[in-house]
């Protein structure tokens, strides 16, 4: 006899997050931490030994400010952790980084894109064999390609489906981290304004145009049809590891050509493992497509008139934006305004795959949801696995010594990295996530009615957001742009 409470053949299973990492270096502090402590220290104990009395005053500013430094939260931070953020907003401010202006009478270099700040040194290369656009990074080292994907439903598939879509889907990421060559992945879902050329397309295949007046009325009325609704799509993108890549990459022939080559290799690798877990790529992006996803993502209100006219706005020598203003909190570019939020926080108790459905279906907010994978080669992922054990192992001899008590949070994330430890014994690939989410809206109080929708929505998917500050430029073209960038 069966227990009742028998899991079933096509059950779906729940899965659980690990924690975010915050343990420092000494008893949960961090290396900044403990740097001004001990400046603090430094004075406090010079005031002591040179005998006191009015030397306390005179060094109290020192410690004083160094103890504050190290333990007074703000936004979710220690204020020694602001420091290098501020400094590095005020030297940006003072450089004039925060504002861009596209030059209409210089033309952009051959083979550039015509993007802001550090993405003004990508390089476009066009792939001769399978006309990808391929975009190197010649700073990070890394050639990246980007694929249009369909899907359907996950949500209205049944639990059966969605958990033998869910084990292909880790088999994608197993063949990722296998490579060895891929530095990410990248998986951008957005929501773009709808066309209507939905209407066109259904025209153009089923209509009579014959210049008889309901035809010529009908097609008008086509051509006159505004934005209606809102679509999603869905994009992947490959970056190959030109570093990790370099002895195939001088075997097919060094340079570029050889980088391609290699690159073209991972991509019918990637390809067949996404139509094995019922992923149906739509092909690899050309230059032109590229270019009205960049386009779209810094002037949302083209969007529109760019799907329509198939042959405007397909040159990435012009796809970059006009002008953009950065503040504190937020990027303004040519016709909206955006915000990025990072997911700081997945969902700490165990959830089903489908987790994301209330963040992902938002209706009414133009919003690109970014999940960046980074896969780790096993040997560096086992090393940095023991020195996590070895850390908090010793983290909790430290406390019992000083007489500090054991909390839950610490006994889960040493669960956590014991957990991770048995994963990659058993052949499992390890991947660090990271998750962003740009929103956009035409104007401020619509981008902040837009934004808290978003954390609403990731509240009730059980994950914590928290808004980028003095770093929004670079985070938008990570989040927004789909070049497998890091931020």
């Amino acid at each position: 006899m069966t227990a009742n409470n028998a899991p079933r053949a096509n059950q779906l299973h729940p899965v659980q997050f690990s924690r975010l990492s915050k343990r420092g270096v000494m008893l949960g502090l961090s290396v900044a931490q403990l740097v001004t402590l001990a400046v603090g220290l430094v004075a406090f104990t010079s005031a002591v030994y040179m005998g006191g009395g009015i030397l306390f005053g005179l060094t109290s500013p020192i410690w004083v400010t160094s103890v504050a430094l190290a333990f007074v939260p703000v936004g979710g931070r220690k204020l020694i952790e602001w420091v290098p953020i501020s400094i590095r907003w005020v030297w940006r401010s003072i450089g004039g980084q925060l504002r861009f202006r596209a030059d209409l009478v210089k033309p952009r270099p051959a083979g550039t894109l015509a993007l802001p700040g550090d993405a003004a040194a990508l390089r476009e290369w066009v792939d001769p064999e399978t006309g990808a656009a391929m975009i190197q990074d010649p700073h990070a080292q890394t050639l990246t390609v980007i694929a249009g994907i369909t899907h359907p439903a996950f949500v209205l598939l049944d639990s059966g489906e969605q958990e033998r879509r869910v084990a292909g889907w880790g088999r994608v990421l197993g063949t990722v981290c296998r490579s060895g060559r891929i530095a990410r992945v990248q998986i951008s879902e957005r929501t773009v304004p709808s066309s209507g050329s939905g209407l066109a397309e259904w025209w153009a295949r089923h209509g009579v145009d014959d210049d008889s007046w309901p035809a010529v009325t009908y097609k008008e009325l086509i051509e006159r049809a505004g934005p209606a609704g809102e679509r999603h799509e869905t994009t992947i993108a490959l970056a190959l590891d030109m570093r990790a890549a370099a002895r195939q990459i001088r075997a097919a022939g060094g340079g570029m050509k050889g980088a391609a080559s290699v690159l073209r290799q991972e991509m019918t690798t990637f390809v067949a493992a996404l139509r094995a877990a019922d992923l149906t790529p739509t092909g690899w992006l050309s230059p032109g497509e590229v270019a009205v996803v960049l386009r779209s993502a810094y002037d949302p209100a083209a969007a529109p008139a760019l799907e329509r006219h198939g042959d405007i706005g397909r040159s990435l020598a012009t796809a970059g934006p006009i002008a953009v203003s950065e503040t504190w909190d937020r990027l303004r570019t040519d016709s909206a305004h955006h915000a990025v939020l990072w997911i700081s926080e997945w969902p700490r108790s165990q959830v089903y795959p489908g987790f994301l459905s209330p963040l992902l279906l938002t209706s009414g907010i133009q919003r690109t949801f970014t999940l960046t994978c980074t896969p780790v080669r096993a040997d560096l992922a086992a090393r940095d696995i023991r020195r996590k054990k070895v850390g908090l192992l010793s983290d909790a001899a430290q406390r019992a010594k000083v007489g500090q008590i054991e909390d839950a949070a610490r006994t889960a994330e040493y669960n956590d990295v014991v957990q991770q430890e048995s994963d990659l014994t058993a052949g499992h690939g390890v991947l660090r996530f990271t998750g962003l989410v740009a929103v956009s809206a035409p104007s401020v109080d619509e981008l902040d009615a837009a934004v808290a929708a978003i954390e609403q929505a990731a509240v009730q998917a059980a994950c914590e957001t928290r808004r980028l500050v003095g770093q929004q430029a670079q985070a938008f073209t990570v989040a927004a742009l789909p070049l497998c960038r890091t931020v």
